[in-house]
């Protein structure tokens, strides 16, 4: 059985509606308060049990407009490291994949553009505000437009840390499984500046990964 934790940044904007100031909760809001942390986790797992821990040497680029690939920039490097820094805060020991870890980490960057199309048979007619049949000499009339199609195109990327359980591997029959995980989504989360602050509240909210002393 898996549980979820969720942080919104947007908590703060629901202040924003009570300020003097009335800011727009959406138009108004700021990179970090659009940024969302979504962790899940296994109940049965001893996070306590385990002791050492691997990380992938790149990070796997996840895209619905591209082939796979595996990068290495100066972000995925700085990413990597806070990832290990933050997991050897935690208790656990980082060593190399051919020491046999207890845990492995994967890391992924997704990036998927997606593209829809909307249809509206009704145009503007009943919306508030817009003329009435009555204006014409029909009061009670109802306007007939051709129908219509709209085209959304909206880019998402977001970040994803998987931990898995090497450990225990063999009881599992030929399934790894992943007994912690993160994603992090919103304006930024792809800007190396805003690393630390990220992983910073991703772990907080995540206070059972830890090992024993």
């Amino acid at each position: 059985m898996k549980r979820t934790g969720l942080i919104l940044s947007v908590v703060a904007a629901g202040v924003m509606l009570v300020s003097s100031c009335r800011k727009d909760p959406l138009n108004d809001m700021t990179a970090e308060e659009s940024r969302i942390y979504v962790t899940n986790y296994d109940e049965q797992a001893n996070f306590s049990s385990y002791k050492t821990f691997s990380i992938v040497d790149s990070v796997a680029v996840i895209s619905n407009r591209e082939g796979a690939a595996k990068e290495l920039t100066t972000y995925d490097q700085n990413l990597l490291a806070t990832l290990k820094a933050s997991m050897q805060a935690r208790g656990y020991t980082l060593v190399d994949k051919g020491a046999k870890p207890d845990l492995a980490m994967n890391v992924s960057r997704i990036d998927n553009t997606t593209t829809s199309v909307g249809y509206d048979p009704g145009y503007w007619s009943g919306w508030p505000g817009y003329w009435d049949t009555g204006y014409w000499g029909y009061p009670g009339w109802n306007y007939w437009f051709p129908s219509y199609y709209t085209v959304f195109r909206y880019n998402e990327k977001s970040v994803a840390v998987d931990l898995v359980d090497l450990k225990n591997a063999a009881s599992h029959g030929n399934q790894l499984t992943a007994i912690w995980n993160a994603q992090l989504r919103g304006t930024g989360v792809w800007t190396g500046s805003n690393i630390e602050s990220m992983l910073k509240t991703v772990f907080e909210q995540s206070q059972y990964l830890k090992a024993s002393n």
